[in-house]
């Protein structure tokens, strides 16, 4: 097995594998299926970037979580380092998405 088909693996869907597979799924062409999973993707990256939350019911819910700022160390150095607040992205996943994952679990 190659080192590309390992990765591949590893990373599950990607972009590309996403609109292609939203092209085929309703029958667009692949620059329609591009043009709406870019809309999708851009509208929710604007919304997190006011600080707004999306809910996308049975799927889940994302939503910026603040983190306040903390004493850190320079791994290299070792010195002590101020980090400051930051707000990040969280994923919560809904409850729909939690079975079906948990559904086709392979232990």
């Amino acid at each position: 097995m190659g080192t590309q088909t390992i990765f591949k693996q590893e990373c599950g869907m990607n972009k590309s594998e996403l609109i292609e597979a939203l092209a085929q799924d309703i029958t667009v062409p692949h620059r329609e299926a591009a043009a709406i999973t870019n809309t999708v993707i851009d509208t929710m990256t604007e919304a997190l970037g006011r600080g707004e939350s999306i809910e996308i019911r049975g799927f889940g819910s994302f939503v910026i979580k603040n983190y306040g700022s903390y004493e850190g160390r320079n791994p290299k150095t070792g010195k002590k380092i101020k980090v400051s607040p930051k707000k990040l992205p969280f994923f919560k996943v809904g409850k729909d998405l939690r079975e079906q994952v948990n559904r086709n679990r392979k232990d």
